[in-house]
Formats: C-alpha cells, structure tokens, sequence
C-alpha cells in the first residue's frame, strides 16, 4: 500500500499561496487548515500529475469521485472553493492558458439555519450565578468575552485576536483593538475588510472589570517569554499568553452545563443570537450586516428566517385559531 502524497516544501505554489492569504488577507489559521486540506485533497486525486497540468475536466472528474464516496454537497462546494481560488491565484504567474476550476460547478447544497439562542436562554447563560458572582481574574475574564460576543456579534477568531488598544510597531500591528472611551470595538475580518461595531453597556462595564484584573496574568513586558502579541492581548491566560479559541470554547461548554441550557452552544451560537436579536428588535438588515461583516447581504438574510420562526411560535402561541383546521 502506497503512501498517500503530501505537499511539497516551502517553494511549493501551494504554500506559497497559504502564506499569501495569512500576511496579505489575515485569513485566520482556521481557514488556513481548512484549505491546506482541500489542496492536500487535490494532489491526492491528480496521483502524481503536476497541479499545472491539470485541466476542466479532470477538476469535474474529481468532484464526481468524492460525490460518489459520499461527501456533501457543502464539503465539495468549500473544496472547489479552495481549488478556484488557488488557481486564480498561481494560473497567472505559471502562465496556464485558463484557470481549469473556473466555470465548474458543484452540488446545489440546502442552506441551513444558523442556530441561535432565545433572548431567555441567552440571558440565563451570561447571568448564570457561576459566572457573576466569581470575582477571580478568570472568571471576570470570560464573563467580559461573553458578554462582547453577544454585544458585538465578533467571530471567534475576531475575538480572541482583540488587542487592549492599536499598537503598531516595527514587527507587530493589531489585527483588531477596543476603544472604551467611544465604546466600540475595531476588527480585521474576512477578506480584510475592517468594520467597527458598538460595545454594549454589560460588556463595556464588564471589560473595564477584566482590564482591572488582567495585570494578575500579565507578563512583564521585559521578560524575554513575552511576545509583542501577548504583551497587547485584550484576553490572555493565567500564564500571560494571548487566549486560544480552543480555552474559549471549553469555558463556554462549562458555562452552558452550570446555566443549566439543554443545547450544545458553540462561541459562534452567541454570533448568531446577537445577529437574530437585533434583527427582531430593529428590522434593519443592512445595519446587522454592516454589523456582522457580511460581504454579502443574502448571507445576512438567513436572520430574516430565524426571525420569521420567532414571529411564527408567537403567532401560534397567542392567536386563538392558530393550528386548528377550519370546519
């Protein structure tokens, strides 16, 4: 049984383009893993052939072999994604006569709704007793990062890559920053297209309790263990370091049992909640898109279901002939 071929070294076009989407796009290392994958993916079905020899038809011919191993239509539309992309990017400087992945098209996937939580559930995660009367570093840690997920409708990444304020030096510059005095926080997101949303009164208030806490993880900036990233992380851990999306989720799944929900929430559940709700309160489509940094309104338009759902379960519950068939 053979090996199953791997990536080339750093002169491969494969890295070369993954190091191009990491400095001059800032996509985040998420996005980056995703996409080595589906490339990986790509050399593993040209069996040996050179990625610029590639044409159409064998990129149509690869789609219709993992259809019939069973991927989904998603996993093959976010595959030929990633394939189109890379070659718009190297066809040009391999001097390829046509990008092969350009007019090929993959399964029609069904668009799930983003799941999100009630107003009701949503309050008895961030007022959970667990998590507002602990007055420890860690504790008025997360409950800052909860309370700005839910404000602020951040992704992940946008999140924990918050630094106190902009710093800019010689070999580092914030990605994205808070600004308390005017109550709004500054994110890079995808595509690096930079947005600036407004920081709740709870979140602000519980920023300003973290901030007075956070000198008790901190680093010394002398020490030589302190990295400029660290040194200007809104969110750190107990040993200085800026926080990981991985000790986000986890502290979000202990809070989520100690609330008591019955639901599994993810860090971008709270995304999604901010987006329903202020969609429910202010029917400005355009704003939650701005909002979010949506580069594309119909994406933003999924909330407009979520809160036809919640129109629709007020409907039944409260109008007297609602769900009876007429006689």
């Amino acid at each position: 049984m053979s090996a199953s071929p791997t990536l080339p070294d750093s002169s491969d076009p494969v890295t070369s383009w993954l190091k191009y989407l990491e400095v001059n796009r800032r996509y985040s290392a998420h996005t980056l893993s995703a996409y080595r994958r589906d490339l990986q993916q790509l050399v593993t079905l040209a069996d040996g052939k050179a990625l610029d020899q590639l044409v159409n038809g064998n990129i149509r011919h690869f789609l219709a072999r993992l259809h019939g191993q069973g991927h989904s239509a998603r996993s093959l539309a976010r595959m030929l994604a990633a394939w189109r992309g890379f070659y718009k990017w190297w066809s040009p400087q391999s001097q390829m006569s046509t990008n092969p992945a350009a007019d090929v098209r993959a399964p029609k996937a069904a668009r799930g709704l983003p799941k999100a939580l009630s107003v009701d559930q949503t309050q008895a995660l961030l007022e959970a007793p667990a998590l507002v009367t602990m007055t420890d570093p860690a504790s008025l840690r997360d409950r800052a990062i909860f309370e700005l997920f839910y404000s602020s409708g951040l992704r992940l990444s946008e999140l924990v890559g918050l630094d106190i304020d902009y710093t800019h030096s010689k070999t580092y510059s914030s990605a994205g920053w808070i600004n308390l005095s005017d109550r709004e926080v500054n994110v890079l997101g995808k595509g690096g297209k930079r947005r600036s949303v407004p920081i709740g009164t709870q979140a602000l208030e519980c920023l300003v309790r973290w901030l007075e806490a956070r000198p008790q993880f901190a680093r010394p900036r002398q020490e030589t263990r302190a990295s400029e990233t660290d040194t200007a992380a809104l969110f750190i851990g107990v040993r200085g370091a800026r926080i990981s999306p991985r000790v986000v989720q986890s502290q979000l799944t202990k809070l989520v049992k100690l609330a008591g929900l019955p639901t599994h929430v993810h860090p971008h559940v709270l995304r999604h909640s901010f987006a329903s709700h202020v969609l429910q309160s202010a029917q400005d489509l355009r704003a939650v898109q701005e909002m979010l940094g949506h580069a594309n309104i119909s994406t933003t338009q999924l909330y407009t279901k979520l809160d036809f759902q919640h129109l629709a379960k007020a409907y039944d519950s409260a109008h007297p002939r609602a769900g009876r068939k007429s006689e």
